[in-house]
């Protein structure tokens, strides 16, 4: 299926600002990008780089202008965006505002349009992101294949769960900056940490994304950990000091507040 040619963004923040760098990254999936100038900054420079960006200080003229239009505004202010707008029957709406279900959205819409929910990770600018995708929609899915890879969730519940999950990414790094802290503690160079932890992870996330779709992540640890060995050590200490259960409680928290 081919990709919408004319694609609207009502918000100018940092996920449309990668997702429209990924759209128009060469060779470009689509022939014109229409934004909102809302941040200025970041549509300027959208359209400085890219010819197809036309930036609009009238959301309407997106709206009218495009047959798909993503909404990536803020939660806070999100009515107040779209209620004034008035949207056609059968057009194309991508929501990508975080904790705003599609019953909400779509009283706030007003029109009978096609509605989806996704959530594009940063990394989606160099096509590398994976997107889930609520509810499973073809076109939707098509636009995040391009972006990355789309994963079609069948319920709210399933969306919710992965909307919860990619809330460990900031944990990610903060685990990988905990590790550089303690080298340069113990009289390693900040640098030299950076420039071995970040290669590090990413050979293990390569191995994850790699392995046999029937071998799971627990026994991946478990080839990684030598019997009587250091990881073993650490994924012992990590476990009995209570690690596995705040990962598991954190999730717990954002799973409620996503589900309101």
């Amino acid at each position: 299926m081919p990709l919408p040619q004319k694609i609207g963004f009502i918000g100018t923040g940092a996920i449309t600002d990668a997702m429209v760098r990924g759209l128009l990254a060469e060779p470009a999936t689509v022939s014109q990008v229409m934004l909102s100038s809302r941040n200025a900054e970041i549509s300027a420079k959208l359209a400085a780089d890219f010819p197809a960006v036309l930036v609009s200080s009238d959301n309407q003229a997106i709206v009218d202008g495009c047959d798909t239009v993503v909404l990536a505004v803020r939660p806070q202010i999100a009515e107040a965006v779209i209620r004034p707008l008035q949207f056609r029957d059968g057009q194309k709406v991508i929501s990508v505002i975080a904790a705003t279900g599609r019953p909400t959205l779509s009283d706030w819409i007003g029109a009978d349009v096609s509605l989806t929910q996704a959530i594009p990770l940063p990394f989606v600018c160099r096509r590398k992101g994976v997107t889930a995708v609520y509810p499973p929609d073809r076109e939707t899915a098509e636009i995040f294949n391009v972006l990355g890879s789309a994963v079609e969730c069948d319920t709210r519940e399933e969306y919710d769960l992965l909307a919860a999950a990619s809330a460990l990414m900031a944990t990610y790094f903060g685990i990988m900056h905990r590790a550089t802290e303690w080298l340069a503690e113990n009289g390693l160079p900040e640098e030299k940490g950076q420039a071995y932890l970040a290669p590090l992870f990413a050979g293990l996330s390569e191995t994850a994304l790699l392995a046999d779709k029937e071998v799971d992540f627990i026994e991946m640890s478990r080839e990684f950990a030598t019997k009587g060995g250091l990881n073993e050590q650490v994924f012992r200490d990590f476990e009995e000091n209570g690690g596995s259960r705040s990962i598991m409680l954190a999730l717990d928290r954002v799973l409620a507040r996503i589900r309101g």
